[in-house]
């Protein structure tokens, strides 16, 4: 029986691609300077290239965008900086997260979200997209010390929500990091399709959120058949 329902925060309930491409084109026009030196489809394309959806530290990113388009402003650490303290400024949910946490709670499911990055800013992030109320368990890995696809993260998540794997499935867009890492501890591995990925195995895959609280009553319906015909 599915008592909790875990998520992955990037390309899962954050629609991070289009939340960059809204970030770094507003960036653009906050450092006019930069019009001296490098359109903004340009600017825009590059960043998306070397941020490398999420994978990329952006101390690395704008240090190579610096150097490529010979700025002599603004720095590195400006452009930096104006990311960490404005992205959050940016996010975009993916269709329906709120209608979807709300059917989970109002069904008395636990929730919690696992991500991989930095404390600060993805606890920003997940507050601008206002859902931080609806987990009882929210673990980041700078925080945490370990990061997916470490099994140890989902056991501390598991443990802090007091289910045991059978009871608990994983939402992710990852397939090493968020659906076998998950399936690896014994937890039901959900993979929200990426256009980045193909031939996933996962226990179920869904295009939309609204499509989670089908599959936990999915889950459990074949695990009440079971114990019901002594499989």
């Amino acid at each position: 029986m599915i008592k909790a329902a875990m998520f992955d925060l990037d390309g899962t309930l954050l629609d991070r691609d289009e939340s960059v491409k809204l970030f770094i084109e507003e960036q653009y026009n906050r450092f006019p300077q930069l019009k001296g030196y490098v359109t903004k489809d340009m600017y825009v394309k590059r960043f998306i290239e070397l941020d490398n959806r999420g994978y990329v530290w952006k101390d690395k990113v704008y240090q190579q965008i610096v150097y490529e388009f010979s700025l002599p402003e603004p720095s590195w650490e400006d452009l930096l900086s104006d990311y960490i303290n404005e992205f959050k400024n940016h996010c975009l949910p993916f269709p329906h997260l709120i209608e979807m946490l709300e059917d989970l709670k109002r069904n008395n499911f636990k929730l919690g979200i696992i991500s991989n990055g930095f404390g600060q800013f993805q606890i920003d992030n997940i507050n601008a997209l206002g859902i931080k109320e609806y987990f009882e368990v929210i673990l980041i890995s700078e925080w945490e010390g370990i990061k997916k696809p470490d099994p140890r993260i989902f056991n501390v998540a598991l443990k802090q929500l007091q289910v045991s794997p059978n009871e608990a499935i994983f939402v992710g867009d990852h397939p090493e990091n968020d659906v076998k890492a998950a399936q690896d501890v014994g937890m039901k591995g959900i993979w929200k399709r990426d256009a980045h990925w193909e031939d996933v195995e996962a226990d179920y895959i869904v295009d939309g959120l609204l499509e989670i609280p089908l599959v936990i009553q999915e889950c459990n319906r074949l695990g009440e058949y079971q114990i019901s015909s002594g499989k």
